[in-house]
């Protein structure tokens, strides 16, 4: 169940964090014109994929705890997701912004929760 779990969550972390990565290369400077909002992009672009890889790994070592890739993949909807959505309307989005820390530390909470037996 855990390694099921995991690789789909994995599956599509990893596909969206492709596409909205590709998005960020070669569509969204026609949308977005600042430079620092697409280097934002490209932050939670390459988080996103950094992330899809853990929950691969994870879905291939066994482990039993679903701690983990529920953490992440909460965590990486919330960190990636509250960017892209900031990167797009900082006004309309203006709400998410105190849930990309949030999001980053579930993302740290799941590194930890490694740790655990």
């Amino acid at each position: 169940m855990t390694s099921t779990f995991a690789l789909r969550c994995a599956a599509i972390v990893g596909a969206t964090g492709v596409a909205l990565g590709a998005y960020g290369a070669h569509g969204l400077k026609k949308l977005v014109p600042e430079s620092e909002r697409v280097e934002m992009w490209g932050t939670a672009s390459r988080y996103q994929l950094i992330h899809a890889a853990a929950l691969l790994a994870i879905s291939a070592s066994g482990r039993r705890s679903l701690l983990a890739p529920a953490l992440w993949t909460a965590g990486t909807v919330m960190f990636s997701g509250s960017i892209y959505c900031l990167v797009l309307d900082k006004q309309r989005f203006k709400a998410l912004g105190p849930v990309t820390p949030l999001g980053g530390l579930l993302l740290i909470a799941g590194w930890l929760s490694l740790l655990a037996p």
